[in-house]
């Protein structure tokens, strides 16, 4: 459940199976080589997945949960649509005096690293 409008959500049409896909975003030490906003939570991710369908996983710093990441995979034509969702469950530390224009900041820079996430898994499920 997000917290302070904190949530964003990107989607792109892939020309590869929900398999395929799955099998990219569900390997994080591999995402987090490419993705930039998943590297830093590789090391402390708890996964829970659907073969196929979803993946999700939730950063787990010693105070959190904070951040929910899900990529929700559904076919579409001979592809798949990805919608890769940043869900934020409580406001870290570091972030709870922020002003509402600072998280708002925060999260439309987010969405366009949720958009380069996804060309960047494109790219590599295409490839």
């Amino acid at each position: 459940m997000s917290v302070h409008g904190m949530y964003r959500e990107a989607s792109i049409e892939m020309n590869a199976s929900p398999e395929a896909v799955y099998d990219l975003v569900s390997d994080l030490p591999r995402m987090g080589s490419g993705a930039p906003r998943i590297s830093a939570a590789s090391g402390r991710a708890v996964a829970v997945a659907e073969r196929g369908r979803c993946f999700e996983f939730v950063t787990r710093p010693d105070e959190g949960p904070y951040v929910r990441w899900t990529y929700r995979l559904e076919p579409s034509g001979t592809g798949t649509r990805v919608t890769e969702i940043w869900d934020v469950e409580k406001l870290p530390p570091a972030m709870e005096s922020a002003t509402q224009e600072q998280r708002e900041a925060r999260a439309r820079y987010t969405e366009g690293m949720l958009v380069t996430t996804l060309a960047a898994i494109k790219k590599t499920a295409e490839g």
